[in-house]
């Protein structure tokens, strides 16, 4: 299976347990990395044969944006299943950094992988 990622999207957003992360966003990172089989696009040179990578990246950032959940792993699970059920990916994995949420850290956050990667 191909891979088309999106590396460093950075989006901000509300997002956080704390009083002061539910009144001001903070810049969350992602790197994606999404299975799609590219072969027809090759072989066509025809954008509508494989994932736009850049109407991929508006609605994630359009949602992400607009969001306001507590945690990053509610976050990003629900950016797995707008790729994976809109865009019909059959699988994916998220990095979501966060950046400064611990002191003494430069990179914090999570990666998951959803579906299943064939070849």
């Amino acid at each position: 299976m191909d891979i088309i990622f999106l590396g460093g999207l950075e989006i901000e957003t509300i997002i956080g347990i704390y009083d002061w992360e539910r009144v001001t966003k903070q810049t969350v990172i992602l790197d994606i990395e999404m299975a799609f089989d590219i072969q027809k696009a090759a072989e066509t040179d025809d954008i509508q044969h494989t994932l736009d990578y850049k109407t991929v990246s508006h609605r994630i950032i359009s949602f992400v944006e607009a969001s306001q959940f507590l945690l990053v792993e509610k976050l990003i699970s629900e950016i797995a299943d707008i790729i994976r059920n809109e865009f019909n990916v059959p699988w994916v994995k998220i990095t979501l950094n966060k950046k400064g949420a611990i002191r003494g850290a430069s990179d914090v956050g999570i990666i998951i992988e959803r579906g299943e990667r064939t070849s």
